[in-house]
């Protein structure tokens, strides 16, 4: 009897063991979230992303001893091999820091037009967009500058040595990572344009043409090899050598522009941001050639001087000076912003003027519409297929990033045994100079194409800080809708007191300026709320889902930070420790 007393009183305490070190794990080791409206909480650094895999990668660069730029570019990497219909080495995009010191910066790598682009080059004889030249084919790729802007990203604020970064990329597309649902549904809707290019089908199909199963390994050879171009020789590995000589050699032979030169030229720059205040907040945003920064402090300027809160969150008067504001933001937006290195006279101090979006408030009727005509400009079409994410590090350091191909899975084109997606950019260029009609089409001068000039783009990665101190990091992929995306979030938090998961799950609106309509996400809005904001003038149309949010909040009162993936992009995933 004792004998036996004593081994299941061993066994007991054996089994206790067993559990408080398996919970030991999962509370120490990791956080996850992957959607919801309850952040996760960790004591040393999230990461939030579009892929699970990818936010992984990112912690356990914060694990290694890496800061928040080297754990986004960790991501970044990943992102391409995790997530390719928008996480990139061929297209490009922003990315805005702010350190715990107070230093606040931006990089522009945003793609550029080639040198043989003109101002007409996707004309035909009719003087209209000759086969949708601008979006489908070579004519519309853009010089990358992904691989530029993360590189000098590292270069300026970087802590651990480069090819540490690139190391898990490079592994997880060599040896494989497994096919989800979203990599499944996303090959199969896409198999039609990847089929027109061999080295694209070569990469999304099997070796027989079928389609990848839930569950298998996806291997990609030609993305590791150019990855390891990369993690041995950094920039020059993607822009010099061998990868720009097969890239521009596969330009010529198929029709585009691109060549080692445009290559070789290619530079990320670092920029001043966009800097605005709202409630007592620091807003710090990205400049031209992205519209997101200024068009989000004009919106926010406008909105200070209403009480937001009393309003209440998703009211029909809330929603109405939402949608005023955006109007007449929009407006500013396509008339006045492109590529500053080709406009010397956008008026970004007049359009972040408090007193400026005083008089456009004092335009604002609180009772009824305002009238909205593509007469005078109207917005050019921009795709939604971006991803985002949000990263902070131990010590209170923030990077908010987003970069695209443009369309999904950009062109669709796989450079020929380099094995990455090329952008379909330079679409976002205005293609028919003076052509301003109701389809959308805008032909104003600021964002016309020419050689070596980037386009212009809606991306508005954020911080939102207090006494020069980091408190989140919010942004958004979705074409213009981000801009508005970003904005709802930030009032989310500052106005409506939600934390960072919940300002990130509630819904959305988007107004544009023209075509004169809100998108309203559906189940959202109240049937009431709709009516009573339709009684204003309004017209509405309701969409599945708006942008895909990713976040990072420093709780400094409990000494934690909190992070959060919207529920609207499934596979993303907020990963701290």
């Amino acid at each position: 009897m004792k004998s036996n007393l004593g081994r299941n009183q061993f066994y007991r305490g054996s089994l206790i063991r067993a559990l408080c070190l398996i919970l030991s794990i999962f509370l120490f080791a990791a956080a996850y979230s992957e959607g919801g409206r309850t952040p996760i909480r960790a004591k040393n650094g999230i990461v939030s992303s579009a892929s699970r895999l990818a936010s992984e990668t990112g912690v356990q660069i914060l694990k290694q001893g890496g800061n928040a730029v080297d754990a986004a570019v960790a991501t970044a990497f990943a992102l391409a091999v995790t997530w390719p219909s928008a996480g990139n080495i061929g297209g490009g995009g922003f990315l805005v820091y702010h350190g715990e010191n107070g230093q606040a910066t931006t990089f522009d790598f945003r793609e550029k037009a080639a040198i043989a682009a003109t101002e007409d080059m996707y004309l035909g004889l009719n003087g209209r967009v000759q086969n949708n030249s601008n979006h489908i084919g070579m004519l519309a790729v853009g010089v990358p500058g992904t691989v530029a802007g993360l590189f000098k990203a590292h270069q300026e604020l970087g802590s651990l040595p480069w090819a540490e970064l690139v190391a898990p990329a490079v592994e997880m597309a060599r040896d494989g990572i497994p096919i989800n649902y979203s990599l499944q549904t996303g090959f199969e809707r896409s198999a039609n344009r990847f089929r027109q290019y061999p080295s694209s089908a070569k990469k999304f199909f099997k070796s027989d043409g079928s389609f990848y199963q839930l569950g298998e390994t996806w291997v990609q050879p030609d993305l590791a090899h150019t990855l390891e171009l990369i993690q041995r020789n950094g920039r020059d590995g993607f822009y010099l050598g061998e990868n720009a000589e097969r890239l521009a050699d596969f330009m010529a032979n198929n029709g585009g522009l691109i060549t080692e030169e445009d290559l070789a030229k290619y530079e990320a720059i670092e920029r001043e941001p966009i800097k605005g205040s709202y409630r007592g907040f620091d807003i710090v945003s990205m400049p031209p050639p992205s519209s997101g920064g200024v068009a989000l402090v004009e919106m926010l300027n406008i909105l200070e001087d209403y009480d937001l809160s009393e309003m209440g969150h998703n009211s029909a008067d809330y929603l109405h000076v939402l949608t005023e504001t955006m109007r007449r933001a929009y407006a500013d937006r396509a008339e006045h912003l492109g590529d500053p290195d080709f406009n010397e006279d956008i008026p970004i101090s007049r359009l972040l003027d408090k007193e400026y979006a005083a008089k456009l408030r004092s335009t604002i009727n609180l009772n009824k519409k305002s009238e909205s005509s593509p007469s005078q400009f109207a917005q050019a079409y921009e795709s939604e297929e971006t991803t985002h994410f949000s990263v902070v590090d131990k010590d209170g350091n923030m990077v908010s990033l987003t970069y695209t191909l443009e369309f999904g899975y950009g062109s669709a084109i796989v450079v020929e045994g380099g094995g990455y997606l090329l952008n379909n950019e330079l679409g976002d260029f205005n293609a028919v100079p003076g052509l301003t009609d109701e389809r959308g089409n805008i032909g104003t001068a600021p964002n016309l194409v020419a050689p070596q000039k980037r386009p212009l783009s809606s991306m508005t990665p954020t911080i939102v800080a207090k006494n020069g101190k980091p408190v989140f990091a919010t942004g958004s992929p979705g074409g213009k809708t981000i801009i508005n995306t970003t904005m709802q979030t930030i009032l989310n938090v500052i106005d409506h007191g939600f934390n960072i998961a919940e300002a990130i799950e509630a819904g959305r609106i988007h107004h544009q300026w023209f075509p004169d309509i809100t998108s309203v996400e559906t189940n959202s809005i109240s049937a009431d709320t709709i009516r009573l904001y339709e009684a204003k003038g309004h017209r509405i149309r309701e969409r599945s889902s708006q942008g895909a949010a990713m976040g990072v909040y420093h709780n400094r009162d409990e000494g934690l930070f909190e992070g959060a993936s919207d529920s609207r992009r499934g596979d993303g995933a907020a990963v701290g420790y």
